[in-house]
């Protein structure tokens, strides 16, 4: 079974989050549990132990530090862990993206490249 963010995302995109045509992949991850409530266009690190994800700070030193994926839907893993679909390639507007501390469009903007994630 498809869980409904999935099916949703792909319904209702966010075009102010979309920058070209860029092939975008999505896959469904799990936002850690204490991450708070994050918007679509957050970046990402995913978390080494366990393999979750959590918005990057470059001062973590969890392996969340290093960016990984572009959110694509609002969640709230406030509380609990969450499964929400995110980006792991594509062209997005810069200004869209919510980076955690230490982290700007400027500093990320190699490593997302990496990625296949255009900014």
């Amino acid at each position: 079974m498809t869980p409904a963010s999935f099916s949703s995302q792909t319904s209702q995109p966010l075009p102010s989050l979309i920058a070209g045509d860029f092939p975008r992949v999505t896959r469904l991850v799990t936002i850690a549990s204490g991450a708070g409530v994050l918007p679509a266009g957050a970046v990402l690190g995913r978390i080494a132990a366990g393999g979750k994800f959590t918005l990057s700070a470059a001062a973590s030193s969890d392996g969340s530090e290093a960016v990984r994926a572009v959110l694509a839907e609002p969640v709230d893993a406030s509380l609990s862990d969450v499964v929400a679909v995110v980006y792991l390639s594509g062209e997005f507007n810069a200004g869209e993206l919510t980076f955690g501390a230490g982290h700007s469009a400027a500093s990320a903007a190699d490593a997302l490249r990496d990625l296949s994630i255009f900014l």
